[in-house]
């Protein structure tokens, strides 16, 4: 049996604001049908990380690869990049004047030139598979939160994209608003979709990641199966992050 290719290679990825160092040398592969799951604690990196892939910040050296292509290259464009990337927020960021289908169908008709049918019928289908059919023609205000960042993965799913890149997108949520999120990953988790997930939900990460990698100062100082690292980490850093989370009554 062949190994999976990679689509996101990151070598040596770093990144700092003004004098402050956020990536300090980050080298990680995701390969296809693969879900990587990046915890840390507040000002870690994850979601700097995660701007950097979709090139939302500016790196300052190393690379950024999607299918063996270096991207951060000066002659790529990031708005092709962002073209093969599929990027969850944490606060939604749906367009607010846009109906939700609007919402849904707006990257794949401007960006990827799909006729408007076509778009709006794998919308819908879309839709309906994550509990959001009948909510075609609401405004965003009109819906729950739950309901909103589900429209944000399904509008990230739209275009067919390479990857999916979630950052923290429960961490906006009210606490019975998450598990229909949850859910939602845990969906595309058993589709194969390739995702980069930032997350404070450890049980989360444990159950739908094939790795785990934590993030302490800008860099991954552990990774492996969330077994292992959740039941028997080796660094003390993380020993230390997960020994907090468990006094918290969040692991």
């Amino acid at each position: 049996m062949s190994a999976a290719r990679p689509v996101i290679e990151l070598q040596g990825l770093t990144k700092a604001y003004g004098e402050t160092p956020v990536l300090r040398g980050i080298d990680l592969t995701v390969s296809e049908h693969e879900a990587v799951a990046l915890i840390g604690a507040s000002g870690s990196g994850k979601s700097t990380l995660l701007r950097c892939i979709d090139l939302l910040d500016e790196i300052d050296d190393g690379d950024v690869l999607i299918d063996g292509e270096v991207v951060t290259d000066p002659s790529v464009t990031p708005h092709g990049v962002r073209k093969r990337l599929g990027m969850v927020f944490q606060a939604f960021n749906l367009f607010p004047h846009l109906t939700v289908l609007e919402n849904v169908t707006l990257a794949p008709r401007r960006a990827h030139g799909v006729p408007r049918a076509e778009a709006e019928e794998r919308a819908r289908e879309l839709l309906a598979r994550f509990g959001l059919a009948g909510r075609e023609d609401a405004y965003p205000d009109r819906l729950s939160g739950g309901q909103q960042q589900r429209v944000a993965i399904v509008r990230a799913l739209a275009p067919n994209p390479r990857a999916l890149l979630l950052d923290e997108v429960t961490s906006a949520l009210d606490p019975e608003l998450v598990g229909e999120v949850l859910e939602a990953v845990r969906e595309l988790k058993a589709d194969g979709i390739t995702m980069l997930i930032t997350t404070h939900e450890m049980g989360f990460a444990r159950e739908v990641a094939d790795e785990v990698c934590f993030l302490h100062e800008g860099l991954i100082v552990e990774r492996g199966a969330p077994e292992r690292i959740f039941t028997a980490p080796e660094h003390p850093e993380t020993r230390r992050f997960l020994r907090r989370l468990l006094e918290a009554k969040r692991v």
